[in-house]
This record gives structure tokens, C-alpha cells and sequence, in this order.
């Protein structure tokens, strides 16, 4: 099956989704926010299959995790969460790098659903790896965004 990294900083609500997502066979793995999660990825060198990550998080926004791992991790297909309407419009303009936005809170079943499709979309691409080819501004207004965003949540550690 598949390897899952699920974002999370509500406790219950990572570990719920995380025994569910095992219960359906994948591998899953989980981090308290993003940063945690950005370094899980680079430690196990982006080898997931989807990361399942909440917008609203401390230390490192789900949207800077995104922008990160779409970034250095272009095989990895994007599933955000959340349960505030404007950070749903923040995620809008992600749409190239992300599968979609599940809106909380959602029932086991949904975010079954949502995982599964979220795979199938990435198994329907190319397999191994996908590339997305952004314009330099964009990349460097992301890559930038990322520093400021992994420098802040160094100091604060």
C-alpha cells in the first residue's frame, strides 16, 4: 500500500486518522506540525506517497509544509485539511501543487475517500515521479517564504 505522512497538530485527530489510514494497510507516519513533518521528509529522503497535512499548525503552516515539500519533494502528492473557511481560500491558490482541501471536521469514511482519491490521482500520472515546473519568481517567492518560515521555527525551538 501506500506510505502516508499526516501533519497534525491535534492529537487525537492525527492518531484517529493515522490508526484508520494503518488499519487500510498504508504506512503511515506522523508529525505535531510542520516543521516536525519537513524534517521527517527530508530525513526519509521524500519517499511517501501522500502527505496529509492541516493548514492551521504551529511552528510551520501546513501551506509553507506544502510549498516546502512540493518544492523538494515533487513525487509526493499534497492532501490539506482544515476546518477555518479562509484558510481553505489561502489554499486556492495551491492548486497546482496540491490534490485538494478536505474541509473538517470529516467523518472516517470521507477522509478514507479523500486518501484514496488523492493516490489514485498520483498513480494516474506518471509513475515514480511527477515534476511541476513553476516560473522562477514563484519558486524563488516560495523558497524564500520557506527559509523565513524553517528560521523562525528554528529559533523558537
Amino acid at each position: 500500500m501506500a506510505r502516508i505522512l499526516i501533519a497534525e497538530d491535534e492529537e487525537a485527530l492525527c492518531a484517529l486518522c493515522a490508526r484508520a489510514l494503518a488499519s487500510d494497510g498504508h504506512e503511515v507516519k506522523t508529525a505535531s506540525d510542520g516543521g516536525a513533518a519537513l524534517e521527517v521528509l527530508v530525513r526519509e529522503g521524500g519517499r511517501f506517497d501522500l502527505l496529509l497535512t492541516d493548514i492551521r499548525m504551529p511552528i510551520m503552516d501546513g501551506i509553507a509544509l506544502a510549498l516546502a515539500a512540493a518544492r523538494d519533494h515533487p513525487g509526493v502528492t499534497i492532501l490539506l485539511m482544515t476546518g477555518f473557511a479562509d484558510q481553505r481560500e489561502r489554499a486556492s491558490n495551491l492548486d497546482a501543487l496540491i490534490h485538494d482541501v478536505v474541509a473538517k471536521p470529516f467523518s472516517l469514511g470521507a477522509i478514507r475517500t479523500a486518501v484514496n482519491d488523492a493516490l489514485a490521482a498520483n498513480k494516474a500520472k506518471v509513475k515514480g515521479f511527477r515534476r511541476f515546473e513553476v516560473g522562477e519568481g514563484i519558486e524563488k517567492k516560495a523558497t524564500d517564504f520557506v527559509s523565513e518560515v524553517m528560521a523562525q521555527a528554528s529559533q523558537t525551538r
